[in-house]
């Protein structure tokens, strides 16, 4: 509730202290003064009922405490419920942090915004709203089908419903490839329309020019080495990484062009380590071993809603997809038994 005072009521004395402290500097040995010679720190009498300042006192007169940058939480600080501090959103910088520090991050793949919050809520430091849609929620074969639209839909939906982990958004094939200004114009949109913090895409070192121009462009990029599903035509299939020569150079590269984070899918574990040995950017492994600096994987697949394939790489954690055929069982049953709804879920 705002507190409404009249023109003629002298403002009180909390609120000019608080002023003065404001205005007149952090530094702990600088003293504001008062119109009637009191020191900011001094005491001073308490409010009493009769005070025509009281309950705007018990407002305004809390005592405040200063933090320093010092003071500010790690990249892996969780706060409590009763926590009132704003919710800090993942950064790049944070990231860089967390490698420095021997921190794994961690990241997972949305696509709406009820899983989002869930994922969010439960700590995940990076949300991908990955081209992988086009085959776990569109139902294709592989993931050259989903376009530039709808991806943006449904990383609009992830951007609203996240606060604290950041959201990074595949570019859909092929995008990305079709000229630097184009692939800038494509990657502003994203980031424009979605609310997301970054973009991903599966490069290789022909792709240096257009990290080089979206980076130049003020648009973060995480680049993609290994396995590239957009290329599955090319490739033959999805079939593990082993080339060391190539895919360090890609992943190299990239980093020089200015990419934040190398995402490695599909790659030999020995060559996966040595990558992130070399790269002063985090890696983030989907099939690429332990040694790593984060992980992804399908949250589809973590939670047990993929069906047919499954890839090696991935670990089950739940077994929703049963769950939700139970549930959908046992509510068309209740229905035709006429068990639902009952009384206590009918108005009167």
């Amino acid at each position: 509730m705002r507190l409404r005072r009249s023109a003629s009521e002298p403002v009180p004395n909390a609120f000019r202290l608080r002023c003065a402290a404001h205005w007149g500097g952090t530094n702990s040995h600088r003293l504001a003064t008062t119109s009637s010679g009191t020191k900011l720190g001094a005491p001073r009498p308490l409010p009493t009922d009769h005070d025509p300042h009281h309950r705007l006192l018990s407002v305004v007169d809390q005592p405040v405490t200063m933090r320093s940058m010092n003071d500010a939480p790690s990249p892996n600080d969780a706060q409590s419920p009763s926590d009132t501090r704003p919710i800090r959103r993942k950064t790049i910088p944070d990231f860089q942090q967390m490698k420095s520090a021997g921190q794994r991050i961690t990241m997972l793949t949305a696509y709406d915004f009820p899983m989002a919050q869930l994922l969010d809520d439960a700590g995940v430091d990076a949300i991908l709203v990955g081209d992988s849609l086009s085959v776990v929620v569109q139902g294709h074969e592989n993931t050259i089908p989903v376009t530039l639209d709808e991806i943006i839909y449904h990383a609009e939906l992830v951007g609203r419903a996240v606060n604290r982990a950041m959201v990074i958004v595949d570019m859909p094939f092929p995008t990305y490839r079709v000229g630097v200004h184009k692939a800038i114009e494509n990657a502003a949109r994203i980031l424009k329309e979605t609310r997301c913090q970054a973009v991903k895409l599966e490069c290789g070192a022909e792709q240096a020019d257009v990290i080089a121009g979206l980076v130049g462009a003020g648009i973060p990029v995480m680049a993609h080495v290994g396995l590239s599903p957009q290329a599955v035509h090319q490739l033959g299939g999805y079939k593990v990484q082993r080339d060391e020569d190539r895919l360090l150079n890609d992943a190299v590269t990239a980093e020089r062009s200015g990419a934040f984070a190398v995402l490695m899918e599909c790659i030999s574990s020995t060559v996966a380590s040595k990558i992130t040995e070399t790269l002063t950017v985090p890696t983030i492994g989907i099939g690429a071993g332990p040694a790593c600096d984060g992980q992804v994987l399908v949250t589809h697949d973590v939670l047990g809603l993929t069906s047919g394939y499954i890839p090696r790489f991935a670990r089950r954690y739940a077994n929703l997809a049963e769950t939700i055929r139970r549930a959908a069982d046992q509510y068309c049953d209740d229905v035709r038994q006429g068990r639902f709804p009952a009384g206590e879920e009918s108005y009167k």
